[in-house]
């Protein structure tokens, strides 16, 4: 059955859709953030529905919290794919395809 992910932020559900920092990928469930603000800093949980099953279940919550001394660590850039090898589509239907630039 069809999954959908969200986040819940300090226990207010993200309406993502409207912050262009902030992306939920709907394939794997994993919430991006691009250019941590100090008021990203909180406790983020996942919570997975099922349409099907008519039932949500939340994760535990994972804290995030910023570094006193700005420091980042170095790592270097990439692209984060995890296409399969082949997809396929029905013509005249939907395709999403979800690429990640990382790196500092």
């Amino acid at each position: 059955p069809a999954l959908s992910y969200s986040w819940i932020f300090n226990n207010t559900t993200l309406h993502l859709g409207e912050d262009s920092r902030r992306f939920v990928s709907q394939a794997t469930g994993n919430l991006y953030l691009a250019k941590v603000e100090p008021w990203d800093a909180g406790n983020y949980t996942c919570a997975v529905s099922s349409a099907e099953a008519q039932r949500q279940v939340w994760g535990a919550p994972t804290a995030l919290s910023l570094r006193g001394d700005g420091v980042m660590g170095e790592y270097e850039p990439k692209i984060e794919v995890r296409f399969p090898e082949t997809t396929h589509a029905a013509k005249g239907s939907s395709v999403t395809l979800e690429c990640f630039a990382l790196g500092k």
